[in-house]
């Protein structure tokens, strides 16, 4: 069937379209979702990611910043301010990088080829990190699942759910993995919005783990690419070789450090997600959804009638995150504006209830 050619759209209409771009699998492509609901009202509304629709205010940079290649005094500006943020032992154990995602077939590089066990559902680059580093890939959906790996990929706070893990839990894991030259991966890509004491960064220097961590969601910068690698000295000097020199660029190791460290912003924008995270929890629950879960920069939500809740949302000019095998499944980001959350009321009080 044409992208074009219908408004009719059933699971595996968005089967198709995570085949055909990344849209599906990761969410942001706009131009994809245009292709699937041609004469959608515009602008088009994104609440397929989960990025902060607020972000940080871009500061003004110099001519240099872009001129001149990175020097490693910045790097090192950087690394001791992401340190402080998120709680890592030291500099020594942060690695920056061009967004969280590259360092993930680096990382599943780091120990032989063995077996690589995700806990599921979660982010679909797990698997394709482990793959292309030549790890047999198991699925599990318990954390007793990873402790027998040779990698194990955990996503806390789990994406597209929010599941959390106690730290003892996870470090337990870490430490049998550590035993027999294991390593565990913990993806805290959303901890900025996490609770506090939850993150294990500030034990990453107890057994092999490595936790990343992703700028772009939180501060709303996502086309900045800059993420980080928290992980004891010996690996993160490994990862850092790894990804070479001026892996990261100026204007955005000159964002990043300013922004990690603007205490201020980050108070006064948790407050404001964890109050819209709740005002689209009453939203749709008043529109016949079920939460699931999520975190404060989305949410999970579940109804028998979410295929056609997409689709109608599509013609809306609304882009939400479907899930091919969850088709009872929505996850939707947060909304950026007044104009986008009455556009979003609009469309789901017209939805009719008995739609399958």
């Amino acid at each position: 069937m044409a992208r074009t050619a219908s408004f009719n759209v059933s699971a595996s209409d968005i089967l198709a379209f995570g085949d055909q771009g990344e849209a599906a699998a990761h969410g942001g492509d706009l131009a994809a979702a245009r292709a699937l609901f041609p004469g959608a009202p515009e602008p088009f509304i994104d609440l397929s990611t989960g990025i902060n629709p607020r972000p940080y205010p871009l500061p003004r940079l110099s001519k240099a910043i872009t001129a001149r290649l990175p020097e490693p005094n910045t790097v090192a500006q950087l690394r001791k301010a992401a340190a402080r943020f998120y709680g890592a032992p030291s500099a020594a154990c942060v690695v920056p990088s061009p967004g969280s995602q590259i360092l993930l077939p680096l990382i599943a590089g780091l120990v032989p080829p063995g077996r690589a066990t995700i806990l599921a559902p979660t982010y679909g680059e797990f698997a394709r990190a482990a793959a292309l580093a030549g790890q047999r890939v198991v699925v599990g959906c318990e954390l007793a699942h990873a402790g027998d790996a040779d990698l194990a990929f955990i996503c806390h706070p789990n994406n597209p759910d929010g599941r959390l893990f106690a730290r003892e839990d996870l470090l337990a894991v870490g430490k049998r993995l550590d035993s027999h030259g294991g390593l565990l991966v913990v993806d805290e890509a959303f901890m900025d919005v996490g609770p506090d004491g939850a993150s294990v960064a500030a034990e990453v220097c107890c057994g092999r783990i490595v936790v990343l961590r992703s700028f772009g969601k939180f501060f709303g910068l996502a086309g900045i690419r800059l993420g980080f690698a928290l992980t004891a000295p010996p690996l993160a000097q490994r990862l850092a070789a790894m990804l070479g020199p001026w892996a990261v660029s100026g204007p955005a190791l000159a964002v990043g450090t300013r922004a990690l460290g603007d205490s201020a912003w980050i108070q006064k924008a948790r407050t404001r997600l964890a109050q819209a995270a709740r005002t689209l929890d009453a939203l749709l629950i008043a529109s016949g959804l079920e939460i699931v879960g999520g975190t404060d920069l989305f949410r999970l939500a579940r109804m028998p009638a979410a295929t056609a809740l997409f689709a109608h949302l599509g013609r809306a000019g609304i882009f939400v995150r479907a899930f091919p095998d969850k088709p009872d499944w929505l996850r939707l980001g947060l909304p950026a504006n007044r104009a986008a959350w009455r556009r979003l009321r609009i469309a789901l009080a017209s939805f009719p209830r008995n739609c399958s």
